[in-house]
């Protein structure tokens, strides 16, 4: 399943976790890392549980939570708190490299076998650009664990990390190595075969910006993207969706193809296996949109 919007809902709060009900995002996150205060923890953990289990039909919505990172002490206890819950994945936040994910995948393979729940049906994306090592690890996801399904990056922990005031230029852009981030996290997504899924829009108030941000993603390559708030998750899933006119297009270019030949004109444009390919990635991506 492609997962065009992801929500983060704080696991801690009963009003934003019930608002988010309404909401029309593939996947809700529900946190119990950044957005939960530190003695709010063990509370955010019988919270999620709670939902967890309240919320078993998950046809059009996945539910998945963002535990505290591994190098933290926090994080077996969120995994030992929730899993038992069947969430649909983990949103592993801070991670060096793809070690990082090989170890929650045993201690997922642990805590499903202890609670019941079926074996590898928990997946895994990580945050994979918040740490400066994590930089140089990029290349290292492609084939480290079967339940990884995507990668997304971040840039507000990479700046923290490195020292920096801001991640953005005087023009309001990103500054260069944050780009960098998002295009290693786009490639290395790519390399391991899983989702890549575009980092948060901070100013959720700003549709305009989330319009653009959203459209620049999708050309780039990425499939999806985070929310940060419910008003968001509509911007998003248009953005990702196929429209009928991609959907055409894409019928033309396959009947272009249907010859056999290996490059065909349509439109007055020279296309060749790429353009094909694009194109039955396009039909495959409406096709399970409308199963759902």
């Amino acid at each position: 399943m492609i997962l065009r919007s992801i929500l983060f809902v704080p696991g801690d709060s009963e009003r934003k976790l019930a608002k988010s009900e309404s909401s029309s995002a593939d996947a809700l996150v529900l946190d119990l890392e950044d957005a939960v205060a530190a003695d709010r923890t063990e509370v955010a953990r019988t919270m999620v549980l709670e939902y967890l289990r309240a919320h078993r039909d998950r046809a059009k919505t996945q539910l998945w939570v963002r535990i505290n990172p591994l190098s933290t002490p926090k994080a077996t206890l969120d995994l030992a708190a929730i899993v038992a819950g069947a969430p649909d994945g983990i949103i592993l936040p801070k991670v060096t490299s793809a070690d990082d994910v090989v170890m929650l995948d045993h201690f997922l393979s642990a805590l499903e076998a202890r609670d019941g729940v079926k074996q590898g049906s928990i997946a895994i994306i990580p945050v994979a650009t918040e740490t400066p090592a994590a930089m140089f690890a990029l290349g290292s996801f492609a084939g480290c664990s079967p339940r990884l399904c995507g990668m997304t990056w971040g840039a507000e922990d990479l700046a923290a990390a490195v020292g920096a005031t801001t991640n953005r230029d005087a023009s309001g852009n990103l500054e260069f190595t944050y780009q960098l981030a998002r295009s290693l996290c786009l490639l290395a997504a790519v390399a391991a075969d899983v989702q890549p899924i575009d980092t948060v829009s901070v100013n959720f108030k700003d549709a305009a910006a989330l319009i653009q941000e959203s459209e620049i993603a999708r050309r780039a390559g990425f499939t999806g993207k985070i929310a940060i708030h419910p008003d968001q998750v509509e911007v998003i899933n248009d953005a990702f969706t196929p429209s009928p006119e991609d959907v055409a297009y894409a019928d033309r270019v396959i009947e272009a193809f249907a010859s056999g030949a290996g490059t065909v004109a349509l439109d007055g444009k020279m296309l060749d296996m790429p353009h094909l390919k694009q194109a039955r990635r396009t039909l495959a991506l409406a096709g399970s949109l409308r199963s759902r």
